[in-house]
């Protein structure tokens, strides 16, 4: 499957990422999911209160199996290793968002400590 234009309707977010008010995509499209893996009722007796009042949710990125879908139809989509998952759709296009914070500056130097002391960041032959 692929992403190219031809997978998203005139409605849906266009090729610059500006989504348009329908938010259609076709079969083929990639697009993210959301479901309830497991309710507040389902969920372990041995995890901390605040969490288990609340729903466990998993939100997935893939190419849409249904031949077109519009931001709320419940879909499946078959991910990048091949799994089909079923969820409501989230969005058409999506990006990626995640970080992993702002550099710590005890770790931003950890390479060249290394290297002073003797380490060397490549395999040694």
């Amino acid at each position: 499957m692929g992403t190219d234009n031809s997978t998203l309707t005139p409605d849906a977010t266009s090729p610059d990422g500006q989504k348009n008010k329908n938010n259609i995509a076709t079969k083929g499209a990639w697009v993210q999911v959301h479901s309830v893996v497991l309710s507040p009722q389902e969920r372990s007796g041995k995890i901390p209160d605040d969490t288990r009042a609340v729903p466990l949710e998993m939100w997935v990125h893939g190419f849409l199996l249904n031949d077109s879908a519009r931001v709320g139809d419940e879909v499946e989509v078959e991910t990048a290793i091949g799994r089909t998952v079923k969820g409501t759709l989230q969005n058409t296009r999506p990006g990626y968002t995640h970080t992993f914070g702002r550099t710590l500056p005890e770790l931003a130097q950890v390479g060249r400590q290394l290297k002073k002391l003797g380490y060397s960041l490549r395999e040694t032959e």
